[in-house]
């Protein structure tokens, strides 16, 4: 069985992680959950109790966790989450801004990942079938 899935994807700015993970045999179930720092945004579950028994149960438990993975990230690109992140985003502390001289003596903000100018659904597909390393994120 596949352990799981875990992804970064950048959305109007922002970084967020879609995690989709196998229960296994003792809990056949399939759970995909979107979040935004460490608040879930979304989440989507389905049992496969039904596939037990099939020669390539692995290969359709698989199939499964890889459609649900991207049909969470098309929900996130389709703005289904968008007011509840809107919600998260004026219910956060107003953050101070640092002083001139803080700021110039702070570290500098790590590089976020550039959006790729390739269809998204293709990304996901590359990544977790190990296809293709130009669409592996690092």
């Amino acid at each position: 069985m596949v352990g799981g899935f875990n992804h970064n994807f950048r959305y109007k700015g922002e970084t967020f992680h879609i995690q989709t993970e196998d229960g296994g045999q003792k809990n056949p179930r399939i759970v995909t959950q979107l979040f935004r720092g460490g608040t879930v945004l979304g989440s989507q579950k389905q049992s496969y109790d039904e596939l037990f028994g099939l020669v390539d149960l692995s290969q359709q438990v698989e199939s499964r966790m890889q459609e649900q993975h991207k049909e969470m990230l098309r929900r996130l690109r389709s703005g289904e989450f968008d007011e509840t992140i809107a919600a998260l985003v004026a219910s956060a502390p107003a953050q101070d801004s640092p002083s001139r001289e803080q700021a110039d003596t702070a570290e500098p903000e790590p590089q976020e990942a550039a959006e790729l100018p390739i269809d998204i659904d293709d990304l996901v597909f590359a990544y977790l079938s190990g296809n293709d390393s130009r669409y592996q994120l690092h």
